[in-house]
């Protein structure tokens, strides 16, 4: 009879480097985190807090510059949109809701579009800072941000740390099944490979 197999210790990391991807993806420091760096860096030059990354607000940056990326750059879009004429999105309760958020959670928060062809670093920076976005940013009430972009559309999300705007998502059952569901599964997986190995 054959001599029962032994997992090589490698392969056993890698395994387990493999689950723990799956379950925690590796989000890329792109543009992303460069233009955190860089809205930092102009609030720290006015004395302001550093805005901390919330993820909730980067599901829902990434929601909205869905929308926008098909539309146009313009001279009337963006940060130069007049205020009071900016899109309006009838499914914007079920973006939302796709980040398990709600109405009451994100009314204080604010929500600022750019359009910049390629979105050039320094270009999108100053569509933000020498803009009318820039009020937003000069404000100490925003604490957090979230960040996203889609073709030549970036959307930068600020959240208070108030239960009106820190974005907190909705305490359903749905999405706690849906994660735990996942986490089963893939320590289901796991066993099974121990098993097969005779591991355990």
């Amino acid at each position: 009879m054959a001599p029962p197999r032994r997992l090589h210790i490698s392969t056993f990391v890698l395994l387990v480097f493999a689950i723990f991807s799956l379950s925690h993806p590796i989000r890329a420091t792109d543009e992303k985190g460069q233009l955190l760096q860089d809205l930092n860096k102009y609030r720290a030059s006015l004395n302001l807090s550093t805005l901390k990354e919330n993820k909730n607000a980067d599901c829902f940056a990434d929601q909205m510059a869905q929308q926008y990326k098909s539309q146009p750059c313009t001279n009337t879009t963006g940060s130069d949109t007049v205020p009071g004429t900016e899109t309006q999105f009838s499914n914007y309760p079920d973006l939302l809701a796709n980040c398990n958020l709600n109405t009451t959670d994100t009314r204080d928060g604010m929500v600022m579009p750019a359009c910049v062809p390629n979105l050039d670093p320094s270009l999108v920076l100053s569509n933000y800072t020498e803009s009318q976005y820039n009020g937003y940013l000069n404000d100490s009430k925003y604490t957090e941000a979230g960040i996203s972009s889609e073709g030549n559309w970036v959307v930068v999300v600020l959240t208070t740390d108030t239960s009106g705007g820190n974005f907190a998502p909705e305490t359903s059952l749905a999405p706690k099944i849906g994660v735990t569901c996942t986490s089963l599964s893939l320590l289901l997986g796991f066993f099974l490979v121990l098993v097969s190995y005779k591991l355990i």
